[in-house]
């Protein structure tokens, strides 16, 4: 894999496309750091070598230019914090002060460009945008996996302007490593536990894992598509009409392939979508109407833990149920916990999409499993097994 591990930065400058599209509060002040945290391993590395390094990255959805709550400004005080460097700012991306400054940068100085998203050009991939990019620095870095889903200016076209100075840095590179290690090299027994609102969003993930694992698990509002699917009754509860027949098929297709499908057989009920809702458990195949089901229950809990306790690769995707809400939290802590107890004994666990993340993250848990992928759409796509920009455009020539 052609990562930065490989290179001398010694007297380059480095173009490093990284994702700092953080979450900011209403002071600007960042709520959460991951995203930049994992990018300071890359940056060091560099500066290490002797080596300057320019930063280009988004932040949020910005409509037609320049806003000031998406400015890249915001993160620069906690980023020079974090690298014990004075990291100097371009108000523009491409414009006069960034050329000034990217020409005159020193080795072990840093820049940090505005936002990429303020112009159009980025997200429609346009090739001048990218050039002008490309001519800041002499040797280009992809260090956002978010983004890699993406064929935008700064994450694919760029990299034809370094035909040969182009490479991964260590956040691209630990993303497919890891993914790659859980789907194509995982101990058996393989096992993929799949939650979260909806059932259409984890069709694809689910035709693509169906002949790699042996064990699947469903939880959180899906599981309703398919005990519907199953004959059951839902009551209240979140069903995707619409994918009914296609859950029934999944089913079909998991006992034809010999996998074992773990559905929830009971569920933690509420009367209304709140945390202050009457609640009771019961079967999940026999809700009536006001009830509906907001978290997986604990003959569940129980059936799901010893799965994990069995299995020798597991791959986390959604919660278990309304875990932002804290009376319907225990099923998502149980899988939280029996995947930190697993990767104790040896098992190797990936946990990646937003909800996943955060779950990961309230229970502190993140540091007791093996890998937290903060890709998103990006790992989601990966698994899928579709080709990804972003890292399409540093593996070719």
């Amino acid at each position: 894999m052609r990562t930065i591990d490989n290179y001398n930065f010694k007297d380059k400058k480095a173009l490093i496309r990284v994702d700092f599209n953080v979450p900011l509060d209403g002071n600007y002040h960042i709520t959460d750091t991951t995203r930049i945290d994992a990018t300071i391993p890359t940056i060091k590395k560099i500066l290490d070598d002797g080596g300057s390094v320019i930063l280009m990255s988004h932040l949020g959805r910005p409509k037609g230019g320049p806003e000031e709550k998406y400015s890249l400004r915001h993160v620069l005080a906690y980023l020079s914090d974090v690298l014990k460097v004075p990291v100097k700012f371009a108000d523009d991306c491409i414009g006069q002060s960034a050329v000034e400054q990217a020409a005159s940068l020193l080795p072990g100085e840093v820049l940090l460009l505005e936002n990429l998203r303020f112009y159009k050009e980025e997200e429609k991939g346009n090739e001048d945008f990218a050039k002008k990019l490309a001519d800041l620095g002499n040797v280009y870095v992809n260090d956002a996996f978010g983004t890699a889903h993406r064929a935008h200016a700064s994450t694919a076209i760029i990299a034809k302007f370094f035909p040969v100075n182009k490479m991964f840095g260590y956040v691209m590179a630990n993303e497919i490593i890891n993914i790659d290690k859980c789907l194509k090299e995982g101990k058996r027994p393989f096992t993929a536990i799949l939650g979260g609102a909806k059932v259409s969003t984890k069709i694809e993930i689910i035709n693509h894992l169906m002949d790699k694992v042996d064990n699947l698990i469903i939880g959180g509002g899906m599981m309703f598509t398919f005990i519907k699917a199953m004959g059951g009754e839902v009551g209240a509860s979140l069903v995707e009409t619409d994918y009914v027949e296609l859950a029934k098929n999944i089913v079909e297709g998991a006992k034809s392939m010999g996998v074992n499908l773990y559905l929830p057989p009971d569920a933690v009920l509420a009367d209304a979508f709140s945390n202050e809702a009457n609640r009771k458990v019961s079967s999940a195949y026999d809700i009536q109407i006001p009830w509906m089901g907001l978290d997986i229950g604990p003959i569940s809990r129980e059936k799901f833990q010893a799965a994990i306790e069995q299995s020798g690769t597991i791959l986390w995707n959604g919660p278990m149920g309304v875990f932002e809400m804290n009376n319907f939290e225990e099923g998502t802590r149980a899988i939280a916990e029996a995947l930190a107890k697993a990767t104790e004994k040896g098992t190797f666990t990936l946990v990646g999409g937003g909800d996943s993340v955060a779950a990961i993250n309230k229970y502190g848990l993140a540091d007791k499993v093996s890998y937290v992928s903060t890709g998103g759409g990006a790992m989601l796509e990966y698994i899928e097994g579709k080709v990804l920009p972003g890292i399409q455009a540093i593996l070719s020539e």
